[in-house]
């Protein structure tokens, strides 16, 4: 770990890290561990959202996969399929059969990624009553709160990669990606709750500090317009 803290403390500041600390470790939702009726995996730049999905896939976590996500800005280069068409391919590569999948590849945000997916699954005959949200460990809250909102029978769990804020940073491979977008998540929380997209989450006055610090600091690349 020292190696990638050297690197990271040589371009951002002591402060920047323990600000953007403080948000990594807010957005973990710890994972039940049980097990529920599918896995919807949503679609990102982070492909081990795939590769995570396929592992809790072949521990028999859920028996049908998800996959949801057309493209962002931020994507399009990498998937130009599509989210969903690229993560499907990989959890194939992970183990996890054709048959066990299904794409959803019209969702532009994540409040679609759940409004097409229950369509979807009604459309397959496919009846969940439960569901393991597999996404980014900075989405992960965020995506509790729009499931919550628009599909809010569903008895939810969610699940991401273990790593460390660090060990993250290095497995994406862009420093300054990962804390522009970790300042967005953070700031959609209650701007999407107020345009009545997600239900509300507390956000802790430490977090909140630690947000607008980071703000004016200068990772605004992610902010939407509230």
């Amino acid at each position: 770990m020292c190696w990638r803290h050297a690197r990271l403390t040589a371009m951002f500041s002591t402060s920047v890290m323990q600000d953007a600390q403080v948000l990594w470790d807010f957005h973990q939702v710890p994972d039940e561990g049980r097990s529920t009726d599918i896995g919807i995996g949503l679609g990102s730049h982070d492909i081990g959202v795939a590769e995570h999905t396929a592992d809790l896939f072949q521990k028999g976590r859920f028996p049908t996969v998800v996959f949801t996500g057309a493209n962002a800005p931020t994507t399009v280069e990498r998937f130009p399929r599509g989210e969903a068409t690229h993560f499907a391919e990989r959890a194939q590569e992970f183990g996890v059969p054709q048959k066990a999948i299904i794409i959803e590849p019209r969702a532009v945000n994540t409040s679609e990624n759940f409004t097409f997916t229950r369509d979807l699954l009604a459309a397959h005959d496919v009846k969940a009553s439960s569901a393991t949200i597999i996404s980014k460990p900075y989405q992960q809250r965020r995506a509790w709160a729009t499931a919550r909102k628009v599909w809010p029978e569903l008895d939810l769990v969610c699940s991401a990669r273990w790593l460390e804020l660090e060990e993250y940073i290095e497995s994406i491979g862009d420093p300054e990606r990962v804390l522009n977008m970790l300042v967005g998540d953070t700031q959609r929380l209650w701007v999407y709750a107020e345009a009545g997209f997600a239900v509300p989450v507390q956000v802790p006055t430490a977090v909140q500090a630690a947000y607008d610090r980071l703000v004016d600091a200068g990772f605004t690349r992610r902010l939407v317009v509230s």
